[in-house]
């Protein structure tokens, strides 16, 4: 397992400072770590909305619980409303909610990755540039 080293302040002090010339593979991993921001900033917003999705989910699902078994359930599919009873109603609920739980650990998932690799980039830019390059996102 490769080891991540921290800049301190001082280390960025110290580092090469603003007469560093930008090279072709400074500029590429300058790129990167643009395009991995603005990558990390949109799986932020999807894993939010579908936290959100997955508390609406077991809100409802709670609610299900008090209703009565020979009540028909009325569920949501795509745009519009189905009369279900209640035991399949809370069965594609708990399909729902599996499937958001996995959608959640994916994004879980790719976020932790492109953290781990904006961070090499980090250490590595401001290991060059020092002061005279600014990644804080």
């Amino acid at each position: 397992m490769l080891q991540h080293r921290m800049l301190s302040k001082e280390d960025e002090a110290s580092a090469p400072g603003e007469d560093t010339e930008v090279r072709r593979e400074d500029q590429e991993k300058i790129n990167r770590f643009s395009r991995l921001h603005q990558r990390e900033t949109v799986l932020e917003e999807q894993l939010k909305a579908k936290q959100k999705d997955k508390e609406d989910l077991e809100e409802v699902s709670t609610e299900l619980e008090l209703a009565d078994e020979d009540d028909l359930v009325p569920y949501k599919i795509g745009d519009s409303f189905i009369s279900l009873p209640l035991s399949d109603a809370q069965s594609m609920l708990a399909t729902s909610t599996e499937q958001i739980e996995e959608d959640v650990s994916k994004l879980e998932e790719s976020l932790s990755e492109i953290r781990e690799e904006l961070q090499k980039l980090k250490v590595a830019l401001y290991a060059r540039f020092g002061r005279s390059i600014n990644l804080e996102t």
